[in-house]
């Protein structure tokens, strides 16, 4: 993506008083408060990794700055090698995939990467006993094998054309991690890996700071010392950034656009496939009612979202995937219809009482709909979901909270969520819709279950025809208009702002989790000063 300086309606940033006294994330040491310079790098994001273990899903998706996987993505998301020297060699119909290993390559404390570590992730990443939700995304692989110290062979249970995307996965060390839990283990809070980074430290809830690997393979970064500060609140991000607190930061399009006359800073727009989506229980008796949700997804203002809440920042979303994605289906774009869903819903017997909420067989048309707390931008898809749904008849009620409260309610409450993944539709879609993943943790969220769009998941996952591929997420998508088990509101670009000091800074087209492993900062590792 193109670097520009964004456009939008300028606020003042709130609580500057108050933040401006606030510390450097390492006590005033780092980065900008360095004095600007450019070997050590501080930003900050809005949310920080459960486990830094591989095994337990942390980069399955690439970027991160500890590990690196066999292959690894440009910035135009094409496929390219890391660890393995070439891309892999398919076989048996697409059934075997062969990758031979990089010469030279070690861990940062020395030891040097073998086959044996590669086969090791796999096998504990798909092991029962290990805890990784993500699993299912490995579900093709029937075995995998190593072929002497430089040769990994996987075997498939059936051609899967997405494979070679999927070993983007970051190798661990059998020596440090194979004597160890997966689940308990140190490895999770202290990895070992092959990356151009090391983790250094990290204080929970504060920050994690990185020192370059002098002896990377891919080359010593320029960069010297990265550090990510967890600041959850959208304005004191945008203080400390303004102060010159931290070097650069992922901000909404209100407080983005405050920058955007600063001559010393850059602001770097990414689309991405994240959307927010309101989750639709289908244990709930109202939002489980297919005519209710029928008539939610006609009833919201989609372009008024784009426009009011993300500056425009963003795009309607009719659907998963983006609009610009070739595998989106172009005819399920369908605008705000009030007058069709106050019909279908009178016609499934939805009458409106006399404070205008409708009710069906003594069942009031209400239901809570969560958001993160703190989530400014969540709050307002919100709200703004809420009165449209109100003028259909439908009362949402609105509340924020932590995600340890509503994470056990997801099965009964509606949650103003946010997903997406690049890659290849399976990536996203199959974890979303299955039902067989229905309530596994934050997977399937809305617990839908519709059989037709189970049976398209298999036929996208399966199929090595892209014609017939494409044909089974059309059918998909026009299956989620039909009967959606979510109301999908936005695709949201992301924005980050960065003080302008370095070369080869660019973004990719990102996936829901940004910020950490996202933005300008995906390549750090090749970043050069500006001369």
């Amino acid at each position: 993506m193109t670097t520009r300086r964004m456009r939008g309606t300028a606020v003042a940033a709130a609580m500057a008083a108050a933040v401006a006294a606030c510390s450097a994330p390492s006590g005033g040491t780092d980065g900008a408060a360095d004095g600007g310079s450019t070997d050590s790098v501080v930003v900050g994001v809005a949310s920080e990794p459960d486990t830094l273990s591989p095994l337990l899903g942390y980069g399955k998706d690439g970027n991160s700055k500890i590990f690196d996987g066999l292959l690894a993505r440009d910035a135009d998301l094409k496929l390219k090698p890391a660890l393995a020297k070439a891309l892999p060699e398919i076989a048996d119909d697409g059934r075997t995939y062969t990758y031979t290993l990089r010469e030279g390559v070690e861990f940062s404390d020395g030891e040097p990467l073998t086959a044996e570590d590669v086969v090791y992730t796999y096998r504990t990443v798909l092991d029962d006993k290990t805890n990784n939700t993500a699993k299912s995304e490995l579900g093709a692989v029937e075995r995998v094998r190593a072929d002497g110290d430089d040769k990994v062979v996987f075997t498939l249970k059936y051609p899967y054309a997405a494979f070679a995307a999927r070993t983007v996965l970051p190798i661990v060390p059998e020596h440090i991690a194979g004597r160890q839990d997966p689940n308990t283990g140190a490895f999770n809070t202290e990895p070992v890996g092959t990356g151009p980074y090391v983790l250094t430290g990290w204080s929970k809830g504060e920050k994690l700071t990185f020192r370059a690997n002098p002896d990377y393979w891919g080359g010593a970064p320029e960069v010297k010392k990265l550090t990510m500060a967890i600041i959850t609140d959208d304005d004191v991000r945008a203080t400390r950034l303004r102060s010159g607190d931290l070097d650069g930061a992922v901000l909404p399009p209100n407080l983005a656009a405050t920058f955007k006359n600063d001559d010393d800073r850059q602001t770097y727009r990414a689309t991405s496939y994240d959307f927010r989506a309101v989750t639709l229980p289908t244990g709930n008796k109202v939002t489980g009612d297919t005519t209710v949700r029928r008539a939610l997804d006609l009833a919201v203002d989609r372009e008024a979202m784009v426009d009011k809440i993300l500056d425009g920042a963003g795009r309607p979303a009719y659907g998963p995937l983006p609009l610009d994605d070739p595998w989106y289906t172009k005819d399920i774009a369908r605008s705000q219809d009030l007058a069709e869903a106050e019909k279908i819903l009178d016609r499934d017997g939805w009458k409106a009482g006399q404070d205008g909420i409708r009710a069906k067989d003594g069942v009031r048309a209400t239901f809570t709909l969560f958001y993160p707390s703190g989530d400014k931008v969540r709050q307002d898809h919100a709200l703004a979901y809420a009165s449209d749904a109100k003028k259909a008849g439908i009362d949402v009620r609105v509340e924020g909270a932590t995600w340890e409260v509503i994470e056990p309610r997801m099965g009964r409450d509606a949650v103003l969520a946010g997903l997406g993944s690049t890659g290849d539709p399976d990536f996203g879609l199959y974890t979303l819709l299955h039902s067989s993943l229905a309530g596994d943790g934050f997977n399937n969220m809305a617990h839908y279950d519709n059989p037709a769009v189970d049976e398209a998941l298999e036929a996208g996952r399966r199929s090595q025809n892209p014609d017939d591929r494409k044909a089974a997420y059309d059918d998909l998508q026009r299956e989620l208009v039909k009967n959606p088990g979510y109301t999908f509101l936005t695709h949201i670009d992301h924005l980050y702002v960065l003080a302008d000091r370095w070369d080869g800074l660019t973004t990719q087209v990102e996936p829901h989790e940004h910020g950490f492993a996202s933005g300008p900062w995906w390549n750090a590792e090749d970043w050069q000063p500006k001369k």
